[in-house]
């Protein structure tokens, strides 16, 4: 959980990100993944692995392992980084890492460029830092498990996160522009300011004390609370205009301690102004004063808002048997470009809900989810999907299985066509017979046929 130190980034071979990559993907199953099993997912062509093994321990990218009962190899903060910073490079989203420019007890920031050197914020998230290990009572991360690793609760943060952080911003809330992310790693803009906590003196504390309760009853009227809204969170620049960081620990309003959550933000507001800026006002906002204008908590599934409530608003609102066509017409075909993380960078039009729970993220192989299960099997597939986007290459296997699939499709038609043809022949020999014994009510006949085809209501 050191100093990120990309000069050796540069230097690692095909063969290094492959058994890297392989260690990620034994972590999904094992705590410890053994040698042998990261062998057999490499597969390097001559072999080797162990030397690499050695290399990539050396440098602090892995770490090894052994117990009384198993000895193997385990992928830790240095490792994880180079993997997302190899993918992200690969999108030619960051080209350069500059210098550090703030710790806090869930993550690190640093200054990045692209290839305009257009200079961006890069956020690691490192969750499970000493200071900041009760996890489970401060986060729903977990949700019905029991164990997981560190490094998925710091990719599920990084997640959340980005979906936040995109949906505020396309309202129009005073967020940095999210960019790219990829596992625990969030590419956002760079805001030239300070933090609040630094200003000693504001030139009219009574317009930023109102913008700012301004800002947490929009919040709320959108069905959020920010839940951490002081002044560590907030950043100003030199003409004293606001902008709100860190997300992951947003509520909704239909949460059972939101109006607790609303009246703190507002309560950190007034006790940091009366002690640095020796202002206080009577006027401040209650959770009654919320009159909600949308459900942004719903479609990003905020704290809170749980399966039950989801359920609630199904009877009230039930779906008709025509709803998953008129879903596919509004949302169109899933993109192709997601792999291992969805792309929402350079795909501004994918819908929030696909960026957390959506089908592109399902069908995407999630190599970067070490979590401990039971099962010991290794789909191989995504091992590949894995390297290919590390080399920023994602679409070449999906077009040849797209050609087999046509070129299948057009052989099964031909059948279907021989089939029908013959089963005419045999309607036409017996229609004779068919004519003696034919039902009196065809209608009655027709009706029961599209009875087989009709849906009900859910």
């Amino acid at each position: 959980m050191g100093k990120l130190n990309v000069v050796l980034l540069r230097y690692l071979s095909r063969d290094d990100f492959r058994v890297l990559t392989a260690v990620e993907m034994g972590m999904k199953n094992h705590e410890i993944v053994p040698a042998s099993l990261i062998a057999s997912i490499a597969s390097l062509k001559h072999g080797g692995c162990n030397k690499i093994l050695r290399e990539l321990v050396k440098h602090k990218l892995v770490s090894y392992e052994r117990t009384k009962t198993v000895q193997g190899y385990r992928l830790i903060y240095g490792g994880y980084d180079y993997l997302a910073l190899k993918t992200l490079s690969s999108r030619d989203v960051v080209t350069s890492v500059g210098n550090q420019m703030g710790v806090g007890k869930e993550s690190d920031i640093y200054i990045v460029a692209n290839e305009e050197e257009q200079q961006l914020a890069l956020k690691l998230h490192r969750l499970g830092r000493t200071s900041f290990r009760n996890l489970k009572n401060k986060r729903d991360y977990h949700k019905h498990r029991h164990k997981m690793s560190w490094l998925y609760l710091s990719r599920l943060a990084a997640m959340k996160e980005f979906a936040y952080m995109k949906a505020l911003y396309d309202r129009g809330f005073p967020v940095p522009k999210p960019h790219d992310y990829n596992r625990h790693a969030i590419v956002m803009e760079l805001i030239n300011g300070y933090p609040l906590c630094q200003v000693r003196r504001l030139e009219d504390p009574a317009s930023l004390y109102s913008e700012l309760m301004e800002l947490i009853v929009k919040l709320a009227n959108h069905g959020l609370i920010h839940g951490d809204f002081n002044e560590f969170n907030l950043m100003l620049d030199d003409e004293d205009h606001v902008t709100m960081i860190d997300f992951p620990q947003m509520v909704s309003t239909s949460h059972p301690n939101a109006e607790w959550y609303f009246d703190r933000d507002v309560k950190c507001i007034r006790d940091f102004f009366l002690k640095r800026f020796n202002y206080e006002s009577e006027l401040f906002p209650t959770f009654r004063d919320i009159q909600k204008e949308c459900s942004l908590d719903v479609e990003i599934a905020a704290s809170g808002y749980t399966k039950e409530m989801q359920e609630d608003d199904d009877l009230l609102q039930p779906e008709g048997p025509d709803y998953e066509k008129q879903d596919a017409d509004i949302t169109g075909p899933p993109t192709e470009d997601f792999q291992l993380e969805p792309d929402l960078g350079s795909n501004n039009d994918m819908s929030l809900s696909e960026a957390m729970h959506g089908t592109t993220l399902r069908e995407a192989a999630p190599t970067s989810e070490p979590e401990f299960r039971n099962d010991k099997c290794i789909d191989l597939s995504e091992f590949h999907s894995a390297l290919a986007e590390l080399d920023g290459q994602t679409g070449d296997g999906k077009c040849k299985s797209n050609t087999e699939n046509h070129a299948t499709s057009a052989a099964d038609d031909d059948d279907r066509l021989k089939k029908n043809s013959s089963d005419d022949d045999f309607e036409s020999q017996d229609s004779d017979d068919l004519d003696e014994n034919e039902d009196e009510c065809p209608d009655l006949v027709n009706l029961s046929g599209t009875n087989k085809e009709y849906r009900p209501f859910r």
